[in-house]
């Protein structure tokens, strides 16, 4: 097995502790007299001293051994003249094995050398019976309780610092999802108004158009410009609408009124104008009380925006009859029913559709909390094609009325 190449850190730390160890060894500065070790060679606190220093190259990489080892080295120096080097370099091996060690043992090493400290202080007193003889505990807990508690302060702090990067990184995370879905959800947005203003002008474009083509008429071709000049001054003024919108929100321009159920009127009899070469009729029921409050303004446009698509889907798909506009207040919610003929495939022009209209209404209600209904469904012995919409309004959304 290919040992992990050593940190330049631990290198230094080694390199160091030896040239000191050497140093003292060869000037005989020893850490304690002749009569107190137990092996009175010169030259063996050198072992220990060159055991240590090779457990500083696996300090990080192998902690549980180094601190296994140096233990040993250290003891073994205490049996000859002792080495000061040795000693120290020992104080880093466990302080490293806590702080680089499984979490298991960062959380052992300081009891057990807190122990150890107080086991040799007590038992230094009971051997002796001096006062003096407290200091071997206090030395012992400088060499292994001491070096083992920064260890686990540090390692603490380390984890903390680690923690709150990951929270960090977390936040940040979240806060690109956030802006994210917003961006989506603004694009939705942009993507349901502009298909809702436009949509029904070129639809009405596109269908007069094709009767112009159509019939070699001349009456019926004027009459199909000017519908057509029509729907594309108003197109184009919905579109610059949206675009004085978009700017608003960067704080260009003032910003323009949304359009509320006050305009419905106009908009089926403009219907009724586009659909006459489809030989359709349109009419408005109203049936919400004289006295209404005024609606919350997401509920006016959500409405609005139902019925506008819902006249530009009958002049793209309806069969010829009445296309009906049906609106109907409650305390709790408003209601919007458009109903139209469908499913006797009349010829006449007629717009393929994408069906994202559809889509945009489905989700104008899901925002509101709301139910929506759109297919065909049999009335009088027919098929209809009916949109049925309803959009709650709470207690705490309604405006009061002027």
């Amino acid at each position: 097995m290919t040992l992990p190449r050593p940190h330049r850190d631990d290198l230094f730390l080694a390199a160091t502790g030896l040239a000191g160890g050497l140093l003292l060894w060869s000037l005989g500065l020893f850490s304690q007299g002749t009569r107190h070790s137990v092996f009175d060679a010169s030259w063996l606190p050198l072992v220990p001293l060159l055991v240590v220093t090779s457990l500083e190259f696996v300090r990080r990489t192998m902690p549980r051994t180094a601190i296994t080892v140096g233990t040993v080295a250290v003891v073994a120096d205490q049996l000859t003249r002792g080495n000061l080097a040795t000693v120290l370099m020992f104080t880093d091996l466990v302080y490293a094995s806590v702080v680089y060690g499984t979490p298991a043992s960062a959380r052992r090493i300081p009891v057990t050398t807190g122990l150890i400290t107080i086991g040799v202080g007590l038992g230094a007193l009971a051997w002796f019976r001096e006062p003096w003889a407290l200091l071997l505990g206090v030395v012992t807990g400088l060499v292994s309780f001491v070096p083992a508690t920064t260890g686990a302060v540090v390692r603490n702090h380390r984890q903390a610092a680690d923690m709150a990067r990951l929270r960090a990184e977390q936040t940040a995370l979240l806060a690109e999802m956030d802006r994210t879905q917003a961006v989506v959800a603004e694009r939705a947005r942009m993507a349901r108004e502009l298909h809702d203003m436009v949509a029904g002008h070129l639809s009405a474009i596109a269908i007069h158009s094709t009767a112009a083509l159509s019939l070699d008429d001349p009456q019926t071709n004027r009459d199909a410009l000017g519908v057509i000049r029509e729907n594309s001054v108003e197109g184009l003024a919905e579109m610059r609408r949206l675009i004085g919108l978009l700017r608003d929100s960067a704080g260009h321009e003032e910003p323009a009124a949304a359009p509320t159920l006050a305009g419905l009127a106009a908009l089926v009899r403009h219907a009724e104008v586009n659909g006459a070469a489809s030989e359709l009729t349109f009419t408005l029921a109203d049936r919400r009380p004289q006295d209404d409050p005024a609606l919350p303004a997401p509920v006016e446009l959500a409405a609005y925006r139902i019925v506008q698509e819902s006249l530009t889907n009958a002049l793209k798909h309806a069969d010829p009859g009445c296309v009906a506009v049906v609106l109907e207040r409650t305390d709790e919610a408003l209601t919007v029913r458009v109903t139209s003929p469908f499913g006797n495939g009349a010829p006449g022009p007629r717009v393929p559709g994408s069906g994202a209209g559809l889509v945009g209404m489905e989700e104008r209600v899901a925002l509101l909390g709301g139910r929506f209904e759109a297919g065909p469904v049999p009335e009088h012995g027919h098929k209809i094609w009916r949109v049925h919409a309803v959009l709650p309004v709470a207690e705490d959304d309604k405006e009061p009325s002027a």
